[in-house]
């Protein structure tokens, strides 16, 4: 009998289920799903984002629950940051999304400032 552990069994299932509806699967990471759709949450965030950050030059949200919204993880470059530490560019993005992070079970943020 063929045993696998319960996370690489989850991939798998991912993997297949999003080759029924979709050729292009990428499999990466916890939360695997079809690149091509993005959940209603990660729009939500990435909107509430672009209005928090206009100057932002580069935004990506990633629902990496596995779809359910329970864990996002964000990756923003903008100007705003400049001259402020991590820990102040993250709080930044934590009041930005206060209301979306109380239903959410972990939020990874990564920041940065734009090279010029």
């Amino acid at each position: 009998m063929f045993a696998c552990k319960p996370n690489l069994t989850n991939t798998m299932i991912s993997a297949l289920r999003c080759l029924r509806f979709n050729p292009v699967v990428v499999v990466s990471g916890p939360g695997h799903r079809c690149l091509s759709t993005r959940t209603d949450g990660e729009l939500r965030i990435a909107q509430v984002l672009k209005e928090k950050f206009p100057s932002a030059s580069s935004l990506k949200v990633v629902d990496i629950s596995g779809g359910c919204g329970a864990m996002y993880e964000i990756h923003i470059e903008s100007g705003e940051f400049k001259g402020k530490r991590t820990v102040q560019q993250h709080q930044l993005v934590n009041q930005a999304l206060k209301e979306e992070i109380q239903g959410m079970h972990g939020l990874r943020i990564f920041t940065d400032v734009p090279k010029q």
